[in-house]
This record gives C-alpha cells, sequence and structure tokens, in this order.
C-alpha cells in the first residue's frame, strides 16, 4: 500500500473537523438540537412552523462552504470511482440506513459520541464496520 504524501492534509483536516465541532456545539449549546444531517433534512420534508428556518440555514450554510472555500483556495477535483447509477444506488443504501439507525455519521458520530451516547457508538461502530467491509469486499474480493 502506497500512501498519497501529496494528499495528506492534517492542517486543513484539523481545522475542518474544529469546525464542524464548533458549529455542532453552538446548535446544541444554542437551540439544543443535534446537528444530524439527516435528521435536520428530514425535518424539512415535514415542515414544524419555527424549525423551518434554522433548518434551511444549516443546510444553505452547508452548500455555501465550497462557495466560500474557493475565495480562498482551488476546491479539490471530484474523481468519483463509480458510474452514477452505482452511486445512486449507494445513496438510496445510506439514506434507508439512516431511517433504520435513527441518524446518521454527523448526528451519531459527531454529536451523539461527543455526549457520550451509548446508542450513539453503536451505531458508528456499525457505521465504520460496514463501510470498512463494502471496501474490502469491493476492493479485494469482487476484483473491481
Amino acid at each position: 500500500m502506497n500512501v498519497a504524501w501529496d494528499a495528506f492534509t492534517p492542517w486543513s483536516s484539523l481545522a475542518g473537523g474544529a469546525l464542524i465541532g464548533l458549529s455542532a456545539a453552538l446548535l446544541i449549546l444554542g437551540s439544543g438540537r443535534v446537528a444530524g444531517i439527516s435528521g435536520i433534512l428530514g425535518g424539512l420534508l415535514k415542515p414544524h412552523g419555527p424549525d423551518t428556518l434554522w433548518r434551511v440555514a444549516f443546510l444553505l450554510g452547508l452548500l455555501a462552504a465550497p462557495i466560500v472555500w474557493r475565495l480562498f483556495a482551488a476546491l479539490p477535483e471530484a474523481q468519483p470511482v463509480a458510474g452514477t447509477g452505482l452511486l445512486l444506488v449507494a445513496g438510496w443504501l445510506v439514506g434507508i440506513g439512516t431511517r433504520y439507525g435513527s441518524g446518521c455519521t454527523s448526528g451519531h458520530g459527531v454529536c451523539g459520541l461527543s455526549r457520550l451516547s451509548p446508542r450513539s457508538l453503536l451505531a458508528t461502530l456499525v457505521f465504520m464496520g460496514a463501510g470498512f467491509a463494502t471496501v474490502f469486499i469491493v476492493r479485494h474480493l469482487s476484483g473491481a
């Protein structure tokens, strides 16, 4: 296995992680809400009056982040390694998983673990294990 050292970005990764943690902390301290993207988006599918504004603002912030990034640096080049059909199926499966798991990696992995939630620890271990298994199967057993 070779490491692509030119793609190793510890400082920008640290800054990104700190910003994610800060935004999750501000949201839970300011409103008591967990920054789980699937829950935020799911809440917009059945609007609840006052909940709508902060949910839209949060999602717009996620969409605006790459635009702001481009003001300071070039965006990394996206290099998908799968076709559109496979990506759509994968997204659909992730969506189903977030419903069965009662949340996504941001809700369980970032917010739940920081609150020492046993349920979130289990969910995060399942997410990570499924990801490891999928990569192993696709890269080493299927010959793809």
